[in-house]
């Protein structure tokens, strides 16, 4: 049973989230703030009825107006460079705290006067200063033409870094971005992660190893195509996403794609995996987290967040390069290891529900005080 401080039945609290499209991580995060303060209202610049649990649309929901634009769910990423003026359209409630969950823009909501912000930051705007080539691809003339656009993004995204008076970061990883980016110091409080839904089954895993991941180009997931397809090991796909004709284009027979499960499924798979592969870099990685709670070790690229929640030799084995032989010799390694089910849990359960609210309630605690942990650069 999740405790929450008493602290917070007392404060007037708003929430800003970017957008509400489905049920990934950053709402996971979002829905345990609407637990916490029932109260409080969300500002978010669209949402898509149905794509959010019941706990989120219990909450009074204020949308910007690029919800008015048609089909606008299928396409919002195109409307990007506008989602500045949207965010900052909001005229937010007298509150003692604003809370924004952000990966993109929801940072920059002005805040009431007399309130203090917290911002939960899952990365700097990730489209403006890392993965843009995932997003936009390489193509050197459309590279060309978004340069100014992405280049405003950035020097946006930098100065509504300002409003906030103290930052949370996901991980060491995006703590060092948030002080290279923004030039701010971040506390770090990961993520939560179900614990005491994603458990060991005690059983013998079984002779298949196992991916869980959105199938689009960022993820990397035809990497791991391609060296199982080398490899000829059974190997087991739960996702669907942009991707999926191409991969399954490249997989040999040995590949199973399962498309989209529902979580009760998804933990049978960890549980009876022999090994969870991981080829992609996270800011954080909750699937890793995952498996790990269900005692199932971790082959992962050594990069990103996965380097703070995988122990190298005890939890997974690490891949140095992202190619088809980097992998494979991981993968080969791993299958030579005794793997101890408990050691891999108790891991994982440093990254409970429990966890992320005491680390969150110590960083409010900090905000409200006036402790902004700036740092200042000569």
């Amino acid at each position: 049973m999740t405790q929450y401080p008493d602290s917070w039945k007392g404060l007037r609290t708003v929430l800003a989230h970017d957008w509400l499209t489905g049920m990934r991580g950053g709402e996971r995060v979002l829905e345990l703030l609407c637990d916490g303060f029932p109260d409080a209202p969300i500002y978010t610049l669209l949402h898509k009825q149905g794509s959010v649990s019941q706990t989120i649309t219990s909450h009074p929901i204020t949308t910007s107006r690029i919800e008015l634009i048609p089909g606008i769910y299928g396409k919002y990423r195109y409307f990007l460079p506008f989602f500045p003026r949207a965010i900052e359209s909001f005229a937010l409630p007298e509150a003692d705290l604003v809370i924004s969950t952000s990966h993109c823009v929801a940072k920059g909501v002005h805040r009431p006067k007399g309130s203090r912000h917290l911002c939960y930051c899952f990365t700097p705007m990730r489209y403006a200063w890392t993965f843009y080539e995932e997003y936009f691809g390489t193509n050197p003339y459309k590279r060309a033409m978004l340069n100014p656009m992405l280049s405003r993004l950035r020097k946006w995204d930098h100065d509504a870094s300002g409003r906030v008076d103290r930052f949370v970061a996901i991980s060491q990883h995006v703590r060092k971005r948030i002080n290279d980016f923004y030039g701010r110091d971040a506390d770090v409080v990961y993520p939560p992660v179900n614990t005491g839904y994603y458990t060991p089954s005690g059983e013998d895993p079984e002779d298949f190893d196992l991916i869980v991941s959105a199938l689009v180009p960022y993820k990397k997931v035809n990497l791991a195509v391609e060296a199982y397809t080398k490899l000829g090991r059974p190997l087991k796909i739960i996702g669907v996403g942009t991707d999926t004709d191409e991969l399954k284009a490249a997989a040999g027979t040995n590949i199973e794609f399962l498309g989209w499960l529902p979580d009760e499924e998804v933990r049978e798979y960890y549980r009876k995996c022999r090994l969870l592969i991981f080829p992609g870099e996270e800011d954080f990685g909750i699937v890793p987290v995952e498996a790990q709670a269900c005692g199932r070790p971790v082959v992962a690229f050594k990069k990103g967040g996965q380097l703070e929640t995988v122990i190298a030799g005890e939890t997974g084995i690490f891949f140095e390069e992202q190619t088809a032989d980097s992998l494979i010799a991981a993968v080969e390694k791993a299958t030579t290891r005794h793997w101890d089910p408990a050691v891999i849990r108790r891991q994982a359960e440093k990254f409970s529900i429990q966890n992320f609210i005491d680390g969150l309630n110590l960083s409010i605690n900090h905000c409200l005080k006036g402790d902004t942990g700036r740092t200042h650069h000569g």
